[in-house]
């Protein structure tokens, strides 16, 4: 054992947040607060003062507040973080000699046992701070001196107990040579609103002409862009823009054989037009994708990217750098496969390459590129297919000059793994919610995801489809289990997106039995939508979007609290602001097909309200009222009417002329 300083006697453990002992940052969004705890303690009696430091890394000058007491030598302080980028934080504690005089005068004082030794040990601890500062302060305290050292000095006991300026000047000053610090500084990544709340909107541009048969363009997008911001959303996202391979390109509902007029999947990137960084000559020109960038800022909406590092076989890449490929025994380059799934055309990189440097680089430009065109939003395809010491250079290299940027990762694999991607850097990442579907997996998932660690580091983002995935609940559904599906996704987490137009008219045939795919994938072929449909869920996702906007609950996923019903086809949740003023409580039926009922058991104290007067539930979806009485109500849902009730809970007294 190796001491520094053996008279250092105070102990801070179990500092939280961290993640992983502090190898990784914790993860917040401007304005909020990062609230730090800390058992600190020390040997025997002494009073002790301990201070929560932080400052933003490029800064050199630490902002130290005092932490406060909680109970079992657990102390608590907090600080707002302000700016995007990394902020460091730590703890610090020392036996406060003053204090711990000061405290046990008080109590002689009080047991009328004190004497004039007393006030001479006192005067001791001031003048050693007074010797250390000049000006009023120093007067200030050399007044005290020649009281507490005065025949008079017992009759100023009291004087000096209830000065609680000399109490904040010797605080001010003490003297810190013993102080223990915390061995670690720990980080705090911080990320703009949008990275905590944030509507995703997923479209095909190709299937965004008006016109039968006909290839939509960037333009058509723009034209697409009232639709989508009337709806409430406020990121839109496209596949792969960039041009497609012709070599084995696939057909539709990927059969291996493309027919003439196939156009390929967007995720096969590359061909003699370009790669990575250029639009597909059938979609515009890149000064079209500056006008899209630009015209969706106007209507509120930040244009997100996919980027899927992997090539078509006649990517420029390929011939232009062919050792950045696996090579079989043949000479050949090894496709993507998943077996026993293939997919011929799209070839991945050799990330373990000798040229692995270059190849580093060139994907990271990839980022650059996009950027300066105006993209702060990135969705990032399969990334667990990739290395974890890439994704933590790309990314860290990439917020030091753009720490607005949000990276989503598309990663369907192990918890752990999807874990690691958020601790390396990524914003935000797709989840499970798709396979959750009953009332305990709902439960468990998301208590798992903000009532754990978990919670510091990885912010979901729930999508109920996706291109890849139709989930067996939607395929059988019908319109009551998109909408309460939609109710789900959009209030348990302030995350969350949805692949239309296929969501909001209610596409559910999968391309045979038990397969999650779409019968005529929009991945592999062009679609027209019929936007004005009669049917179409526009106005209920309108709904849904609006109330998160004007809702500060409904914009953070932490806060979650279930409720009991007595039916577990019914489940019962709510949001609450820290004052209670804002109160949202949702109740979804999870049977698309019955008509559910049952009774809710509410926390009214928790609430605020008072159990012998009644409150109205305002519905945010209907408009209906509803007056309850007391803690147990009776709710009932008929799937095709309404699968879900959105409740702002309105107290009498706080809103008495709409009551």
């Amino acid at each position: 054992m190796t001491l520094s300083d053996g008279r250092k006697r105070v102990v801070i453990e179990c500092v939280r947040p961290e993640v992983d002992s502090g190898q990784y940052p914790i993860k917040r969004v401007v304005g909020e607060q990062v609230v730090v705890e800390a058992d600190i303690f020390v040997d025997g009696h002494d009073v002790l003062t301990s201070m929560l430091c932080y400052r933003r890394i490029q800064d050199s000058h630490w902002t130290e507040t005092a932490m406060k007491p909680l109970v079992n030598d657990r102390w608590q302080a907090s600080f707002t973080v302000d700016q995007p980028g990394t902020y460091l934080y730590g703890v610090s504690a020392w036996t406060n000699r003053f204090a711990t005089w000061h405290r046990d005068f008080r109590k002689r004082v009080n047991a009328n046992q004190f004497a004039k030794i007393d006030m001479l040990t006192g005067a001791e601890l001031i003048e050693a701070t007074a010797a250390k500062l000049s000006g009023t302060e120093r007067e200030w305290l050399d007044a005290w001196l020649v009281k507490m050292r005065s025949p008079e000095a017992l009759s100023y006991a009291g004087q000096l107990l209830d000065d609680q300026q000399l109490e904040s000047v010797m605080l001010q000053h003490c003297d810190r040579e013993l102080e223990t610090r915390f061995p670690r500084e720990l980080s705090v990544e911080v990320d703009q609103v949008r990275s905590r709340f944030s509507a995703w909107y997923e479209l095909f541009p190709r299937s965004c002409s008006s016109n039968p048969g006909e290839h939509g363009t960037l333009s058509d997008v723009i034209d697409r862009l009232p639709y989508v911001a009337e709806m409430g959303f406020d990121i839109l996202y496209l596949p792969p823009v960039h041009p497609i391979g012709d070599k084995f390109r696939k057909g539709k509902n990927n059969t291996t054989e493309a027919m003439p007029g196939d156009v390929g999947s967007p995720w096969a990137i590359g061909s003699k037009d370009g790669g990575h960084k250029s639009i597909h000559p059938d979609l515009g020109t890149l000064e079209d994708f500056d006008r899209l960038v630009a015209a969706s800022r106007d209507r509120g909406l930040e244009l997100a990217m996919d980027i899927a590092f992997q090539c078509a076989p006649d990517h420029p890449y390929v011939t232009e750098h062919p050792q950045w490929f696996c090579h079989r025994p043949d000479g050949s380059i090894q496709y993507a496969e998943n077996p026993p799934k293939k997919y011929q055309d799209i070839y991945p990189f050799d990330f373990e390459s000798k040229d692995w440097r270059a190849l580093w680089d060139e994907l990271k430009s990839i980022f650059e590129f996009w950027i300066d065109r105006g993209v702060s939003v990135f969705r990032v395809d399969n990334p667990h297919t990739k290395p974890f010491p890439f994704w933590e250079w790309c990314i860290g290299e990439i917020k030091k000059k753009h720490p607005d940027t949000i990276f989503l990762a598309e990663a369907f694999t192990r918890p752990k793994i999807m874990h690691r991607l958020a601790k390396l850097g990524f914003t935000q990442s797709y989840t499970y919610f798709a396979w959750r579907n009953t009332k305990h997996e709902l439960t468990s998932y998301v208590t798992d995801l903000t009532q754990t660690e978990v919670r510091e580091f990885f912010r979901p983002n729930f999508w109920p489809n996706t291109p890849d995935i139709l989930p067996e609940y939607l395929q059988v559904g019908g319109i009551a289990a998109f909408k309460a599906r939609l109710v789900l996704a959009a209030t348990l987490s302030s995350n969350y997106g949805i692949y239309g137009p296929t969501f909001e008219h209610c596409w559910s045939e999968p391309v045979k039995d038990g397969s999650e795919e779409y019968n005529h994938s929009e991945k592999y072929q062009v679609h027209q939508h019929d936007l004005g449909r009669s049917d179409s869920l526009k106005n209920y996702i309108a709904r849904v979007n609006f109330a998160r906007r004007d809702l500060s609950v409904l914009q953070t996923t932490w806060g979650v609290q279930f409720h009991d019903v007595d039916n577990d086809q019914l489940i019962c949740y709510s949001k609450k602001s820290p004052d209670r003023s804002e109160i949202v409580l949702a109740v979804v039926n999870l049977d698309p097909h019955h008509t559910q009922s049952g009774w809710i058991d509410l926390p009214l104290d928790d609430f605020g309200l008072d159990a012998s007067q009644s409150y109205q539930m305002y519905d945010l979806l209907s408009d209906a009222r509803y007056l309850w009485n007391g803690p147990r109500n009776y709710v009932e849902l008929k799937p095709y009417d309404s699968p879900a009730h959105l409740f702002l809970l309105r107290r009498r007294e706080t809103n008495e002329r709409n009551f």
